[in-house]
């Protein structure tokens, strides 16, 4: 009995250990990858570049690299160590943000950029199938949400670290300062942390085979739920980086605050609030969706629906004190998609498509939400610019809001099917 007790609290702390460093892990892929939005006008006025290709480096050359490469990578994690896979991800992305800070054109950023892509399309979707087998069905969605933490906690960082290292010792010091340490834990997770047994967490066996892209896909898009969640997170994760990447933009124009103090409050609004909102989203998901399944889906679209008209007053406001303070509980509710999104993909994938299933539905959300949500935005501030002028941004932002209600029907068509679709055997 001592044995199976001693057995059981290693198994405990290891899937501790691994959900902790993970996190640490996730925090560091949006710091490296928010940083550069902070850093657009001092690196656009030392290399003289234009407004086109800083959009092209804060999202283009990200983007495209980031969710194409997701998808094989992610194949090679479902037959491959996954805990070496990432460690090697990370080397990679740190390094070329480092890298960044040696760009003295163009071309040399470009170049960065498409390797911070390459590397970071290599963290989640080992990650998400790791915890998969740590942590079972029940308790998923609430594991999720925490490795999902590194969203805002990065996003807050990156905002507050490069803002505040370019004051005092440039742009390039701050890609520096930011990269180098990622390096050192790449080496940390190589060598501390344990590869989980497939099907560990659900006493499932692996039989060793792997399926094929193809298959994977024909597989989940056979599933009613998945065709359904997969569209209402990228819709869920269009407003949400036209937001992050235009909101303060709308700061500037509408209310003059200057890029510190946005740098420091908005940072606040997206790393307090978000944060609560993604923990608290996967804890009321495995709460009330242990009960009845449909509701791991449909409390993200009640909070969906909850946020809107709460964005909607926060761009409608007069003063900026009042517009920060209104995004907060609308970043709360509208990061409530994250975590269980992402757990019930795992729980409909057969054990050896884990990986590759978080890799496409990555694709799916990183297509329409990183690559059509700012440029829509954008889109529209520029049609409305003729009758709004210098406000059109306010509006724009506030028509695209409107897309979470979209969002939110698709999330409760999801659930009404989702208990059918979850795997319950191996």
């Amino acid at each position: 009995m001592s044995v199976t007790t001693s057995d059981g609290e290693k198994s405990i702390k290891a899937r501790n250990y691994a959900l902790a460093i993970l996190v640490v892990v996730y925090t560091f892929n949006f710091i490296d990858r928010q940083i550069l939005s902070i850093l657009l006008n001092p690196i656009k006025t030392d290399l003289g570049l234009s407004d086109t290709a800083m959009g092209m480096l804060t999202g283009f050359a990200f983007a495209m690299f980031y969710a194409t490469l997701g998808i094989p990578i992610a194949r090679f994690a479902d037959r491959a160590n996954r805990r070496n896979l990432i460690a090697g991800a990370l080397a990679i992305w740190s390094g070329f943000t480092a890298i960044s800070g040696l760009a003295q054109n163009f071309w040399h950023l470009l170049a960065a950029r498409i390797g911070v892509g390459i590397g970071e399309a290599g963290c989640s979707p080992p990650a998400h199938s790791i915890i998969a087998d740590y942590y079972p069905a029940e308790q998923r969605a609430t594991a999720l949400g925490i490795y999902s933490l590194g969203i805002p906690f990065g996003i807050m960082f990156g905002l507050f670290a490069g803002g505040w290292i370019n004051e005092f010792f440039g742009w390039r010091m701050a890609f520096f300062v930011v990269g180098l340490p990622g390096v050192l834990l790449a080496l940390v997770i190589r060598f501390t942390m344990a590869e989980p047994k497939r099907g560990l967490s659900e006493n499932m066996v692996d039989s060793g085979e792997q399926p094929s892209v193809s298959e994977t896909l024909n597989y989940l898009w056979r599933k009613q739920s998945f065709r359904h969640m997969s569209f209402a997170a990228a819709l869920s994760a269009f407003v949400g980086y036209g937001f992050v990447t235009w909101a303060p933009a709308f700061l500037i124009r509408s209310f003059g605050m200057g890029t510190g103090e946005i740098g420091t409050w908005f940072g606040l609004v997206l790393g307090v609030a978000g944060g609560v909102g993604i923990a608290l989203g996967g804890y009321l998901a495995d709460r009330f969706g242990s009960k009845d399944p449909k509701w791991y889906l449909w409390v993200t679209a009640i909070a969906l629906i909850l946020a809107t008209p709460l964005m909607m007053f926060a761009f409608l406001a007069t003063n900026s004190t009042t517009s920060l303070l209104a995004m907060a509980l609308p970043v709360l509710l509208g990061n409530f998609y994250q975590a269980t999104t992402f757990s019930q993909t795992q729980g409909i994938s057969a054990l050896r498509m884990r990986a590759v299933a978080a890799g496409i539905l990555l694709f799916i959300i990183n297509i329409i939400g990183l690559g059509l949500g700012p440029q829509m935005v954008g889109l529209l501030s520029d049609l409305l610019s003729n009758h709004f002028g210098n406000e059109s941004l306010r509006y724009a932002l506030l028509v695209c809001s409107l897309f979470n209600l979209w969002a939110a029907a698709h999330y409760f068509a999801a659930g009404r099917h989702l208990k059918d679709d979850l795997l319950t055997e191996g």
